[in-house]
């Protein structure tokens, strides 16, 4: 089962999906890459899925283009920018998806306000992704 998560900057949402993904099956071959990759992992992201116990920090952000002429089982989107933009992955997807969430590196405030939008996106990942694993993949593999 090979799996590609993207977003716009592949620096938060679809770095924790991916951790989340992972976590959940080492069978499952995931990667994820961003429409318009920022090159470097969110801080905060790593963070805060540290504090669960996974770790992100390895990660790399690539742009979608390293991954345009593979095939994939699941291309999924996680925010609403690449979701616009991915149609380049019609032809070689069994399955596309989009699965999205705010993106908390936009938030303002206290460095506690930030953080805890950081978790409560996290937590909605892991939720969403958990439902996608168990509906989806395990049944499969």
């Amino acid at each position: 089962m090979k799996v590609l998560i993207l977003c716009t900057g592949n620096s938060c949402r679809s770095q924790m999906a991916h951790g989340f993904l992972q976590s959940f099956d080492q069978q499952i071959e995931v990667f994820s890459a961003g429409t318009q990759a920022s090159g470097k992992l969110n801080p905060k992201a790593v963070e805060v899925m540290h504090e669960i116990g996974i770790d992100i920090s390895h990660h790399t952000s690539d742009s979608v283009e390293k991954y345009l002429g593979e095939t994939w089982d699941y291309v999924i989107t996680v925010c609403g920018g690449a979701n616009e933009s991915c149609p380049a992955f019609l032809g070689s997807v069994k399955h596309r998806l989009h699965i999205g969430f705010e993106d908390p590196s936009e938030s303002t405030g206290s460095n506690e306000f930030i953080m805890s939008e950081f978790r409560r996106v996290r937590d909605e990942i892991k939720d969403e992704f958990l439902n996608f694993y168990i509906e989806n993949i395990k049944p499969n593999l």
